[in-house]
């Protein structure tokens, strides 16, 4: 039925027929709900090719339906370079619309509304009086309007693989892209701080209480709250065997963090430490991994006895995104010790 179904879209693409493509591709979600990882994979390996072949409008909703198949099992490899392509091409023509909409009215930018004929037209209008032809004004008044559409599959697609995380086609373009239009466009935030998820990334994380030192590994991790809740759970255990009593999470605060719902009657997360980087300053819960410094080459988190008690909800930000935090090793004393000293030395020195 899969293959069938792809066969119609190609045909209809091939024809450049609008309607039969809109008419088949629910009818293809509807069909792949059932079907096994196999014949998932091998429908989104057929559907790369079509981006080009297909009105932009279209091409967007085509979008949609790759990552839908990724969600439900499918390898997105194949569709990961067409979908960054499509996304940049977007965001890149969004980019040029908010400088010539400021140019044209003296005004932000409108709110985009997606899929809305009529809104795209009443923009262009306006959008006309900027030195570009009517055709230009069209175009990227829809640009605008399916930036947020366009972004949803990479979305999915860079949560569901750390492959992609780590290697993602036209990944530099992409950012710079993106860089056009943020600061105009709230709703391409959570990409943003997608793009900058480590992956098998390490950490020399110190316990100033105890003197202790770890080495911890830790990938697909959306911000320090859920770093945070990890740690606590990976460190801890009896103190006879260098690990950290006393700070254990509650599980549900855990299955929350990691792939399992968040509990609205479950109690918030209260955090057991204060994060400090290797240079003394305070890693905040909202930011992200990404943004702690490195020290010797290195990320380096230090945890303090918290001066008062902080919680915030259990959850995560990326509900797709599995998170993995390993601990590699104990440091033994002298080591642990050195860094310690280090770090010390380097809160020192002025920023």
């Amino acid at each position: 039925m899969l293959d069938q179904l792809s066969d119609e879209l190609h045909r209809a693409a091939a024809d450049r027929n609008p309607l039969r493509l809109l008419d088949t591709l629910p009818r293809l979600y509807a069909a792949a709900r059932s079907a096994d990882e196999p014949a998932l994979s091998a429908v989104l390996a057929r559907l790369g090719d079509l981006f080009e072949r297909v009105p932009v409008r279209i091409g967007a909703r085509l979008g949609v339906l790759c990552g839908a198949l990724a969600e439900l099992g499918g390898d997105p490899e194949p569709v990961a370079e067409p979908l960054v392509a499509e996304l940049a091409d977007c965001l890149e023509l969004a980019g040029t619309f908010a400088a010539h909409w400021r140019t044209a009215t003296g005004e932000a930018p409108p709110e985009p509304v997606a899929d809305d004929h009529a809104w795209t037209e009443a923009t262009a209008d306006r959008l006309a009086a900027a030195p570009i032809t009517r055709e230009a004004a069209v175009e990227l008044a829809d640009a605008w309007s399916l930036t947020h559409l366009r972004s949803l599959p990479v979305l999915s697609i860079l949560q569901l693989s750390p492959r992609l995380r780590h290697a993602l086609p036209g990944r530099e373009r992409l950012i710079a892209a993106l860089g056009t239009v943020l600061d105009e466009r709230p709703d391409l935030e959570f990409l943003a701080g997608l793009l900058r998820v480590l992956d098998e990334e390490r950490l020399v994380v110190l316990h100033r209480p105890t003197g202790r030192g770890y080495e911890v590994v830790i990938g697909g991790i959306g911000d320090n709250a859920q770093l945070h809740t990890l740690l606590a759970d990976v460190l801890s255990g009896p103190d006879a065997e260098g690990l950290l009593e006393g700070v254990r999470p509650d599980p549900a605060w855990v299955r929350a963090a990691t792939d399992g719902p968040a509990d609205p009657a479950a109690p918030p997360v209260r955090g057991p430490f204060a994060l400090l980087d290797g240079r003394g300053g305070r890693i905040w819960n909202e930011g992200r991994p990404a943004d702690i410094p490195r020290v010797a080459g290195v990320r380096v988190l230090v945890l303090e006895r918290p001066a008062y008690e902080r919680s915030w909800p259990a959850g995560r930000i990326y509900p797709m995104m599995r998170p993995d935090v390993r601990l590699l090793r104990i440091l033994p004393a002298g080591e642990a010790a050195a860094w310690l000293a280090r770090v010390a030395r380097e809160a020192r020195v002025p920023a």
